[in-house]
């Protein structure tokens, strides 16, 4: 699958979460981030997505440990995430 069909099933994921609060901080976090990742970030964050929203947002409040596998770079920046833009 190449790279941009990939992103664009991501985008949808990450934008369609459930809750709205899910879909704000996964959805804005990628059309924040996602322009600078590599294939192995995209891999992660493929992953990540199918984990439940609670367990994700929980990671980056800090309420829940983040697991080893999503401990790192893509993590830190999610907790780093202050300000998304909601789109109207």
């Amino acid at each position: 699958m190449q790279t941009s069909d990939r992103l664009r099933r991501l985008k949808f994921r990450a934008w369609h979460r459930g809750t709205r609060e899910a879909d704000y901080m996964i959805g804005c976090f990628f059309d924040r981030h996602h322009a600078t990742w590599s294939e192995s970030d995209i891999d992660l964050f493929e992953r990540m997505v199918e984990e439940e929203d609670v367990d994700i947002m929980a990671w980056a409040l800090g309420s829940l440990p983040i697991p080893p596998l999503y401990a790192g770079t893509m993590m830190d920046a999610m907790i780093r995430l202050d300000y998304v833009e909601i789109p109207r």
